[in-house]
């Protein structure tokens, strides 16, 4: 049984043929076969942070959903708009919605990346990136032919159109190749994507999907983590290893 993470509602069912409940403005799909209980967040995961949880809110984010998402997981939070948002945070999350090109001006418009540079290569700050937050992670992405940040080796590639449907949107199952801090147990995940990571190292693989071919759901390096899966509308699996990123404390043994 899964669980959907939703809000102000109590249950939620369905006849397990799939589909989609609109609630709150938002719709969220459901997997054909599953039955989706939305639950108080706050009766399961921790309860308070003192960590300094920062979501950098850039035009094509989806920052609000992210900071719904943590905040029902007992964590405050604000929005990074500047680099001064950034001086003490213990936390980094970059939502992703959009474009490789998007996201990368963006950051550059803003004057984030020099700061994100300092913040997570040389201060060792957490940092989680989400679906395009986790391409942007790569040297070069095929999407608008864009350079990228280059903290790993690898590149961005389109799926394959002659061979399945893109982008690929909906539930997939995902398998963690490696133990990580904050966890990982082999679960369904939420994906919209149209790209996909190749990393040039495999030790940065941390998890990985199947879509007419194994591809990169996550990947990990020390203090940083990303997904290609939307973590915040994951259901349970998502939450749990959300809230296993955010409780990480400094000091923590990193792979």
């Amino acid at each position: 049984m899964s669980t959907l993470f939703m809000e102000d509602v109590n249950l939620i069912f369905g006849d397990g043929a799939g589909g989609s409940h609109i609630e709150g403005g938002e719709t969220f799909l459901f997997r054909p076969g599953m039955v989706y209980f939305a639950y108080d967040c706050h009766n399961e995961f921790s309860e308070g942070s003192r960590n300094m949880i920062t979501i950098i809110d850039y035009k094509a984010g989806n920052a609000p959903s992210v900071l719904h998402a943590v905040t029902h997981l007992g964590y405050e939070s604000r929005f990074a708009r500047s680099p001064q948002d950034l001086a003490d945070a213990t936390h980094i999350i970059l939502p992703g919605v959009g474009s490789a090109k998007a996201t990368m001006d963006s950051l550059r418009e803003m004057n984030l990346i020099e700061t994100l540079e300092d913040a997570v290569l040389r201060k060792k700050v957490f940092f989680i990136g989400i679906c395009v937050g986790l391409q942007i992670l790569f040297e070069h992405s095929a999407e608008d032919d864009t350079d990228c940040l280059g903290w790993l080796k690898g590149r961005v590639v389109k799926f394959d159109v002659s061979k399945v449907r893109v982008p690929q949107m909906g539930w997939n199952q995902v398998r963690f190749v490696k133990n990580a801090p904050c966890g990982g147990k082999e679960g369904y995940f939420y994906f919209v994507n149209s790209y996909h990571a190749k990393p040039e190292n495999e030790s940065d693989l941390w998890g990985v999907a199947d879509y007419n071919g194994k591809f990169t759901a996550a990947v990990q390096r020390e203090n940083i983590f990303a997904t290609q899966f939307h973590i915040e509308k994951s259901g349970e699996a998502g939450l749990a290893l959300f809230n296993g990123f955010l409780s990480l404390k400094q000091g923590a043994d990193l792979c």
